[in-house]
C-alpha cells in the first residue's frame, strides 16, 4: 500500500482530474482518496528546480501521488529503473510546440539552427524537440537549453523576452497562441502514467475509470472546463487569460502502451544518448502495471 491510507490524486497540467473531482466521479467509482493540488498558482516557484532537473529527477525523488503523469519516454526509463510501474492500459497525447515571440526573425524550423531552445531536462519538451527538429536539422544544430526551469518558468521567460525560443505544452501552449506568439513547429508527444509501487491495483482501476468519464465530458464540452487551467497558472497571468478560446489539451487514449512501443522508445532514447546509456535493467513485463491483463 502507499504511505497514505487514502489514494492520493495530484493534478498535473491537464483538465481530467479537475473535471472528475467536480463531477464526483472518483467518489462514484468508490475510490477512497485525497485530492492534493501540486502546482499552486500563487507564484509557481515549484516549477523552478534549477538546471538539469526535470521529470525523471522528480521520479527519482519520489512523488506523493499514487499515479503521476509525464512524457512516455521518461516514465518508460523511470519504470525500467525501478522508480514505479508504467500503467500500460492507457497513454495520453499532449499538444506541444516550439514558440518564439511574434517579432522574432525566426520563421521556419531551419531558422532554429544553433538557437537556444528552452526545454525541461529529460522531460517531454526535451525529447519532443529533438524528435520534431531532426526532420529539418542535423543533431549538432539542435541547441537545447536546460537552464530555464520547468514549464511555467519557461513560459514567463519567453513572454518577458529573456529567451529566444521555448517548447511549451498544455495551458501555456494555448496561452502563447492567444498572445500571438509564433508556433515554429508542432511537437505533440505521447505521455504515460506512473503508478507508485505498492498502490492498490483496484484503486488504480477506479481512478482511471473516473478519468475515462472525465475524458468524455471534455470531448463533448471542452469550453465548460478550460477554466481549470487557471488553477496551475501563475497569478500574474490570470487577468490576461481567455480560457474560453483555449483547447482541451492532453487527451487520454485508452489503448495499450505495448511492449513494442516500450522497446522502440528505449532504442530511440539510447541512440541519442539522453541517459548516457543507462536506461534501467527491468524489462517490459517487470516495468508495467496492466489491470486489463489480470
Amino acid at each position: 500500500m502507499s504511505n497514505s491510507s487514502k489514494f492520493v490524486i495530484q493534478p498535473h497540467f491537464r483538465l481530467h482530474e479537475w473535471v472528475a473531482e467536480e463531477k464526483g466521479y472518483f467518489a462514484a467509482e468508490g475510490l477512497d482518496y485525497e485530492f492534493r493540488e501540486t502546482f499552486d498558482s500563487k507564484d509557481a516557484k515549484n516549477h523552478q528546480q534549477g538546471d538539469k532537473f526535470g521529470a525523471f529527477q522528480t521520479f527519482e525523488k519520489g512523488r506523493e501521488g499514487d499515479v503521476s503523469c509525464a512524457c512516455h519516454w521518461t516514465v518508460n526509463v523511470a519504470a525500467s529503473s525501478g522508480h514505479g510501474l508504467l500503467y500500460a492500459d492507457a497513454y495520453s497525447v499532449s499538444p506541444c510546440a516550439i514558440f518564439v515571440p511574434p517579432e522574432s526573425a525566426i520563421q521556419h524550423p531551419r531558422d532554429l539552427a544553433g538557437v537556444p531552445i528552452s526545454v525541461g531536462y529529460q522531460s517531454g519538451s526535451h525529447y519532443s524537440t529533438i524528435q520534431a527538429l531532426e526532420t529539418y536539422l542535423d543533431r549538432d544544430q539542435i541547441n537545447l537549453s536546460f537552464a530555464d526551469g520547468m514549464l511555467f518558468s519557461r513560459l514567463e521567460l519567453l513572454i518577458d523576452r529573456k529567451i529566444p525560443a521555448a517548447s511549451l505544452f498544455s495551458g501555456p501552449y494555448y496561452f502563447l497562441e492567444q498572445l500571438g506568439f509564433r508556433k515554429i513547429i508542432d511537437s505533440t508527444f505521447m505521455m504515460a502514467s506512473m503508478v507508485k509501487e505498492g498502490s492498490d491495483a483496484q484503486d488504480v482501476k477506479k481512478y482511471f475509470a473516473a478519468l475515462r468519464r472525465a475524458q468524455q465530458d471534455i470531448d463533448l464540452r471542452p469550453e465548460l472546463y478550460t477554466h481549470y487551467y487557471k488553477n496551475e497558472f501563475p497569478v500574474r497571468f490570470h487577468e490576461q487569460m481567455d480560457t474560453g478560446r483555449w483547447g482541451p489539451g492532453e487527451r487520454i487514449v485508452f489503448e495499450p502502451y505495448s511492449k513494442a512501443i516500450f522497446e522502440e522508445s528505449q532504442e530511440w532514447i539510447a541512440e541519442r544518448d539522453i541517459f548516457d546509456g543507462d536506461l534501467g535493467s527491468r524489462d517490459y513485463e517487470h516495468s508495467i502495471l496492466s489491470i486489463a491483463a489480470e
